[in-house]
């Protein structure tokens, strides 16, 4: 496991209240497949994904990061879970079992995933929920998972023949030894890569110059964000819902004015808590809402990898205008300033640096950090491209994906974008303290039709909500 890897594990470990798995609803045509035939389905794909059937195991005194072991025990019946919503089937009952699902956390004993098979969605539908820790995956290395789960045609694939005999589990003496030895081999990595360095030095100074900078900028953004009801300890109830358009919406709101998909859906979101905070009595200001993006910095051809390969931006959200325009160019430039800041090439080069360093040296800070309060970061906003072909699973249709992000530390709401097909779907995570996802996910939706709708119809400004007292 890589130190990356580990934090997910390690921020976990020092919160009761928190729960740092993905997830996703892969939502299909009927008829419903029975257990029985999704057992047989997913039994054939787990030679694709190996790490389905490993465990972790942690090193004693934080000598290591852990370590991934196959399950001597693996039995795919404890992963797999039956459910039917009740009547009528429809959203609210799906959001109310999402957040039901994201509020337990998965059992260390075994490997960390788990698969629920929805029945009784109206129309004829039914829905697949799969949860995977994030110590294993990213979002684009679970995405993958799709392709190895789910099939291009309604003809299932023809999948390898499984021949996985499990190693022994190692024992808690093993690991300290193999520990040990990765400690003293680590000055001699450690000169490797600084002799590669040296033999070949291009693009290094640049990279050097670029994450120094990036580092300023970093430590310029940790200043506290504005006190708001967005941010305060967790409660462990989680609450869910999702907002979604077309992706011919985007591009129509992206094209006239130009910048990219991301600048879009990232200005409609910060629509969206504009809205969240002036519905409850709260007046939006500058400095109200600092947001950590994920910035993959996998490698093309490396989606298969599982494990967390991503970097990060922390960018300021504009909820302080009142017109969508404005804010969708306030949000390209503030995205633009920060990837010119050199911001993810620091991060990038912190993580790579991490690898060469004994791992109790990371594992101290990162425990005492998850302790700390920490006031700079109010939300998270990953977005993932998803397939743009027809998925199928046992012939059936994928007909949608809802995307799930994990809230962590004192970010008490999370926003995960994921696209599929035509259509871009915004999974909204809330605690306890959330209850009203749905203002949110309105003013998503609200921003997005204002922004494609002002391409065609002229740019009179939105009537703007007022600020009520506060509750």
């Amino acid at each position: 496991m890589t130190p990356l890897d580990a934090v997910f594990l390690l921020a976990e470990d020092a919160e009761p209240n928190l729960s740092l798995a993905i997830a996703s609803i892969a939502v299909f045509a009927g008829p419903v497949p029975t257990l029985k035939e999704l057992r047989a389905h997913l039994i054939g794909r787990l030679p694709l994904i190996p790490r389905y059937r490993q465990k972790v195991r942690e090193v004693p005194l934080d000598l290591a990061p852990p370590v991934w072991v196959d399950d001597p025990s693996f039995d795919i019946d404890r992963h797999l879970v039956r459910t039917a919503l009740p009547s009528p089937g429809g959203d609210a009952e799906l959001r109310a079992l999402m957040g039901r699902v994201m509020s337990a956390r998965l059992d260390r004993d075994r490997p960390l995933w788990q698969n629920w098979l929805v029945e009784g969605l109206a129309r004829d539908r039914w829905a697949l929920i799969s949860k995977v820790h994030h110590c294993m995956v990213d979002g684009v290395s679970g995405t993958d998972i799709y392709r190895a789960v789910l099939d291009p045609t309604p003809v299932p694939c023809v999948v390898p023949s499984d021949e996985w005999l499990p190693d022994s589990d190692p024992s808690a003496a093993r690991l300290v030894l193999d520990a040990v030895a990765e400690v003293v081999r680590l000055p001699a990595r450690q000169a490797r890569a600084l002799a590669g360095i040296l033999v070949r030095p291009s693009g290094w100074p640049t990279r050097l110059v670029a994450a120094a900078r990036g580092s300023v900028a970093l430590a310029g953004s940790m200043w506290p964000a504005r006190r708001t009801s967005l941010t305060g300890p967790l409660a462990r109830p989680r609450h869910y819902s999702w907002a979604s358009t077309g992706k011919d919406t985007v591009d129509t709101a992206r094209r006239e004015p130009g910048g990219t998909f991301n600048d879009v859906v990232l200005a409609a979101v910060t629509g969206g808590f504009r809205a969240l905070l002036l519905e409850r009595g709260e007046q939006p200001t500058p400095t109200a809402i600092r947001t950590l993006v994920p910035v993959s910095v996998r490698a093309p051809g490396a989606e298969g990898v599982r494990d967390n390969q991503v970097s990060l931006l922390l960018a300021r959200l504009p909820v302080h205008l009142d017109d969508p325009l404005d804010r969708l160019m306030a949000v390209r430039a503030e995205l633009s300033s920060l990837k010119t800041g050199g911001e993810a090439e620091a991060e990038a080069l912190l993580t790579s640096l991490a690898r060469f360093q004994p791992f109790p040296l990371i594992a101290a800070p990162v425990r005492a950090a998850a302790h700390a309060p920490q006031h700079a970061v109010v939300t998270v906003t990953t977005n993932v491209p998803g397939p743009r072909e027809p998925l199928y699973c046992l012939g059936r249709e994928l007909l949608e994906v809802v995307p799930y992000v994990p809230i962590s530390s004192r970010m008490r709401i999370g926003v995960s974008i994921f696209s599929y097909r035509d259509r871009v779907t915004f999974g909204l995570t809330g605690d306890d303290s959330a209850t009203d996802l749905d203002v949110l996910g309105s003013g998503i939706e609200n921003d997005l039709r204002a922004l494609g709708n002002r391409r065609r119809v002229g740019s009179s400004r939105l009537p703007d909500r007022r600020v009520r007292s506060p509750r």
